[in-house]
């Protein structure tokens, strides 16, 4: 398969394609002219990269649980602790955006959205923070 093919087999744009390959993601075999050739193995790397990426996983989290995907010797203990870090992580990321979506709410509440110019929208975002 050329990188078109792969590309929309695969979901994912070209660019990102190459990049992973830059990267040392995937080492597709070139060509006499230098083309890649693109393999099925390949091909189910990249669906793999790509669902770890959906799932916000970063690059070297994906590189890690590539390797392990690839090992017969992985110890399911190794991907677990990887998955579970990566949840706390969104956790942390869920309770910063509660927070910010909570004072958000607050503010416009609090802002009458007429023609006076006093807004508590922007007293709270010129305050000092402490």
């Amino acid at each position: 398969m050329n990188i078109g093919e792969v590309a929309q087999t695969s979901g994912l744009p070209a660019k990102t394609i190459r990049y992973y390959e830059d990267i040392g993601l995937i080492a597709p075999l070139r060509s006499g002219n230098g083309y890649r050739q693109f393999r099925e193995r390949d091909l189910h790397k990249l669906r793999f990269l790509g669902r770890a990426r959906s799932l916000g996983f970063g690059i070297e989290e994906c590189r890690t649980l590539l390797a392990l995907y690839e090992d017969d010797t992985r110890a399911s203990a190794d991907v677990k602790a990887i998955a579970r870090d990566h949840m706390a992580r969104i956790e942390k990321k869920i309770a910063e955006l509660q927070a910010m979506h909570a004072t958000l709410s607050h503010l416009v509440e609090e802002c009458a959205g007429d023609a006076r110019p006093d807004c508590p929208i922007l007293a709270d975002l010129a305050a000092e923070v402490q």
